[in-house]
């Protein structure tokens, strides 16, 4: 269920962890619709928005390309992932 374009971000990321965080916007999203109702379907755009926003920031303020994330030793310090060479 992974989409290929974003795989190069979370290609260390295990799996439970990219399930738990889609599960958790569903869940929230669901809830929400008892209370606000069919208006709800703005918040999944809006955190996606946003962490767009923080991704493109952050690579920036640490030297990393946004959209490839290149160099990939900085992304994975950055990540705190272990690098092998």
């Amino acid at each position: 269920m992974e989409i290929p374009f974003f795989a190069k971000f979370e290609i260390e990321t295990p799996a439970w962890k990219k399930l738990l965080k889609w599960l958790l916007i569903d869940t929230i999203t669901l809830g929400l619709y008892y209370i606000i109702a069919h208006y709800v379907i703005i918040l999944p755009f809006v955190l996606i928005a946003a962490g767009t926003i923080i991704h493109f920031r952050i690579c920036r303020k640490n030297g990393i390309d946004p959209l490839n994330a290149t160099p990939r030793k900085k992304y994975y310090n950055l990540r705190g992932w272990k690098w092998v060479e």
